[in-house]
């Protein structure tokens, strides 16, 4: 069987490069949607022909929705199994927002502050490995709160050309380790060690931080280098590196890809507010 991610099989690599620049988005990810509850066989079509090119789609909602209406906005392209994460709501989903409250305000995400580059849920272990996710601007920030977004097939591809050597440090089994999570009681999470790029039911996956605290990247040469490759990629002009700024109604659909969020300041009467839901699933294809 041909595999366009084995190192060692070079003409499968150049078929699914050729086939995934060709089609790839690099603009107009934007699909505008009436009701994300119902979507129309035209909606979903569209958001679901970004997903299958480029890993995400963004929608533009003229009806509002809840924690609940998300839910079923993800039933329709698949997407039952959420990730309960400890944080998260009864339902699963997540409300982002600003907190002065313990545990949240310890967590950037809860706060104000800029998130670097980041898959969701690097630190699960693989059992809870987050295949997809939706976030969905219930309110905006009132200055910045801006995310970039870049398909982490094409963050592959552009490594691999650059120097397969940085695909196959970044693809070891101890290549990023992040530590175990501590409280009052002891180890709340194990650590977590793995790969940044790994293959998973035939699809390609990404692992993956800039965080400079909390990881622990394996300390020899090539992944040195590799993560040093990544980082420039992530800070380049280039136009696979989508930016937007989530205004109510809008949201991300999307394979887990590499994503992150700009410092924001909040309009004291409308604080910036995103629910997130985390699935184990991974979005359908037809």
């Amino acid at each position: 069987m041909t595999d366009p991610f084995d190192l060692m099989q070079a003409d499968a690599y150049l078929a699914w490069r050729e086939q995934k620049l060709t089609h790839a988005y690099t603009s107009d990810l934007v699909v505008e949607i009436n009701d994300p509850c119902k979507l129309t066989a035209a909606e979903r079509g569209a958001l679901l022909a970004r997903c299958n090119r480029s890993n995400m789609a963004i929608y533009a909602a003229h009806t509002p929705i809840d924690e609940t209406g998300l839910q079923s906005l993800g039933l329709q392209f698949g997407l039952k199994r959420l990730d309960a994460n400890w944080l998260a709501g009864e339902a699963g989903i997540t409300r982002i927002t600003v907190c002065s409250s313990e545990p949240s305000q310890t967590y950037i995400p809860y706060t104000d502050r800029a998130i670097k580059w980041h898959t969701d849920g690097y630190y699960n272990p693989p059992e809870r490995r987050i295949r997809a996710m939706v976030l969905h601007c219930a309110s905006a920030a009132g200055q910045g709160g801006i995310n970039r977004i870049m398909d982490h097939e094409i963050a592959y591809l552009m490594l691999r050309d650059a120097n397969p050597d940085f695909i196959r440090a970044l693809s070891r089994n101890d290549a990023m380790t992040i530590p175990a999570r501590t409280d009052e009681q002891g180890i709340a999470r194990a650590a977590q060690a793995g790969p940044v790029f790994f293959v998973d039911q035939q699809t390609l996956h990404m692992r993956y931080t800039a965080r400079t605290r909390s990881i622990e990247w394996k300390q020899d040469e090539a992944t040195l280098c590799a993560v040093a490759a990544l980082e420039e990629l992530l800070a380049s002009s280039t136009p696979h590196i989508h930016t937007v700024k989530l205004e109510p109604g809008m949201g991300l659909l999307c394979n887990n890809v590499l994503h992150d969020r700009s410092a924001f300041t909040d309009d004291p009467l409308h604080p910036r507010l995103l629910y997130r839901a985390r699935y184990l699933d991974r979005l359908s294809t037809t």
